[in-house]
């Protein structure tokens, strides 16, 4: 049985950054089916951005696409981490033993079947690489592009896995992938060769040394392309020194620009054409079926995360140990029968407030902060083919909310047994744990942004105290809202802090205890407060919950943004 693979052709390719500066400039590629195409240039070329180009725009399953980061979660064994990535990506309907069946076939393909059941993270720097080849495998794509496979690799697995590649193409499938490494050249069977966004050499490795007159490839890179003469290829040679960038085609049909530009205007086409005849491991490839719905995405993703949260055992431990480690803290911190009639220290009772305040919003940006920016490549990838970033917010959601539910109950009964909290009636209790979770949940959309937001979890750490600041700061605890400046009264409507706050105070009844309390300190110390803790304490859940959408929703923004070209469905 033969299989399908893609002619991807490329006719006067351009790019163009806003600022009018090009990335590309006038590339014709034409990579027949089951051919290897190789993408060389010094740094800043153009590589990545040309493979880019070459791999928008097809539907989910025609294409692979494996950017130079690990595609696969590091905490979960491989099989288990391609069966997730099977059940995504394959149509919906897939039975258990298609998906097993699928899981297994990459595995033999690539050589990992004895590696089946170690965990991911524990692979070599190859082995990882190729798991991440493996996922793209999974829907028998008929194109496989991929960004600087062997970069990081020592050259014997660099070797290895161009072999892997080799093999593939063989077997029908097309694939173009960059390099900077002039001996991956030698397993491609065409090499183009950027400089500055242009392409100055299209052919076979081992006349690219030849055609610019020098002893060897690792000597092309130096060369001062934007002054060399074009000189022609020998007659009787399919390589070729092209000239300096060729007229950008008008009124050609769009093609969607890579993030950061203006627009793309060339002639593209991908062609399935049939190939050279498919050994046992890469059947016909068919057309993708209907990838799972939205539904179906949320089930899958929250498993896997939950999954990969109970693999992992110190971010198991700290989201188990910090809530067990705050309410001890809290129990030590304040003495007992603050809220007592008789107390002489009524200002302990607001200051315990607010530290649940905050312990609760501690609790939501902890676990939040880190979700996203460890798998970000990931979600790229995936969000490529079948990934809806509703379901994946959602799953987030969905496992971590009852988490911080659990968390944030343990830390008022924990206050309520020490006696750290009044007796009080359930009707209380509710509103504080209402406060307390909406609180937790304006926290955890936060932290889910700025996971969103920075680049890598080293950047998510020092953003921590940043947004724990001036949560503490314009609360209204240390300084009453009344009694803060123009400025830092506008800056507290933002702090979703202030508003948990003013809601625990108002469930509690901190006015009443107050007005009405023995020490000469009450009613100046209310006073300060002017109308901080009077009336309902649903405003302040009004303000949280709010707040919880709009963080989740600019949550989803900054992932479409980041993850640029997706698939349109």
């Amino acid at each position: 049985m033969g299989a399908q693979g893609l002619r991807i052709a490329a006719s006067g390719l351009s790019v163009r950054l806003r600022d009018g500066r090009e990335l590309l400039s006038g590339v014709d590629v034409d990579v027949p089916p089951g051919t290897m195409l190789a993408i060389a240039g010094p740094s800043g070329a153009g590589k990545t951005t040309l493979l880019e180009e070459l791999a928008s725009g097809h539907p989910p399953g025609t294409i692979g696409f494996v950017p130079q980061d690990d595609i696969v979660h590091l905490d979960l064994p491989l099989a288990r981490t391609l069966t997730y990535a099977a059940r995504l990506r394959l149509p919906a309907g897939s039975s258990a033993g298609e998906v097993a069946a699928a899981v297994d076939r990459v595995l033999t393909t690539l050589g990992l079947a004895a590696r089946a059941g170690q965990r991911v993270g524990w692979l070599s720097g190859g082995e990882r690489k190729r798991a991440s080849i493996a996922v793209e495998l999974l829907t028998r794509p008929r194109a496989l592009f991929l960004d600087e496979p062997t970069s990081g690799l020592d050259p014997a697995s660099g070797a290895r896995l161009l072999s892997v590649l080799r093999r593939l193409a063989a077997s029908g499938t097309t694939v173009a992938l960059t390099t900077h490494n002039p001996a991956d050249l030698a397993h491609a069977d065409e090499v183009l060769f950027l400089a500055d966004g242009r392409p100055v050499y299209r052919g076979p490795s081992d006349e690219l040394a030849e055609a610019f007159g020098v002893p060897g490839i690792e000597e092309v890179y130096g060369i001062d392309h934007s002054a060399s003469p074009s000189v022609p290829a020998p007659a009787a040679s399919a390589s070729s020194v092209l000239p300096a960038a060729t007229p950008v085609i008008p009124g050609a049909p769009d093609t969607p620009a890579l993030p950061g530009t203006t627009s793309t205007t060339s002639t593209t086409s991908t062609t399935a054409t049939t190939a050279t005849p498919a050994g046992p491991d890469t059947p016909a490839a068919g057309p993708p079926g209907r990838p799972p719905g939205a539904f179906r995405q949320w089930w899958l993703l929250t498993r896997r995360a939950a999954a990969i949260l109970t693999r992992n055992r110190l971010s198991a431990a700290v989201v188990v140990g910090s809530p067990i480690m705050i309410a001890a803290m809290f129990a030590m911190l304040f003495r007992p029968h603050a809220f007592s009639p008789g107390s002489d220290n009524p200002g302990t009772t607001a200051m315990i407030m607010f530290w649940i305040a905050f312990g609760a919003f501690f609790f939501g940006l902890t676990y939040g902060l880190l979700q996203i920016c460890t798998e970000l490549p990931i979600v790229r990838r995936e969000r490529r083919t079948v990934l809806r970033l509703g379901p994946y917010l959602a799953s987030k959601i969905t496992l971590l909310l009852p988490i911080l539910a659990a968390a944030d109950a343990l830390l008022l009964l924990v206050l309520r047994a020490t006696d750290r909290l009044p007796g009080a009636s359930s009707g209380v209790y509710g509103s504080l744990f209402v406060s307390t979770l909406l609180a937790s949940a304006g926290a955890l959309t936060l932290g889910l942004l700025s996971s969103a937001a920075v680049s890598d979890p080293g950047q998510a750490t020092l953003m921590l105290p940043l947004l724990c600041f001036p949560q503490v700061l314009f609360s209204g605890a240390f300084v009453p809202v009344p009694q803060m400046g123009a400025v830092g009264s506008g800056v507290s409507w933002a702090m979703t802090n202030r508003w948990a706050y003013e809601s625990l105070g108002r469930g509690i009844g901190l006015d009443a205890l107050w007005a009405h309390g023995s020490s000469p300190l009450g009613p100046p110390l209310l006073a300060s407060y002017g109308r901080t803790f009077t009336g309902s304490a649903a405003v302040g859940w009004a303000w949280l919950g709010g707040y919880a959408l709009l963080f989740l929703a600019a949550t989803w923004l900054v992932l479409a943004r980041k993850c640029g070209r997706a698939v349109r469905r």
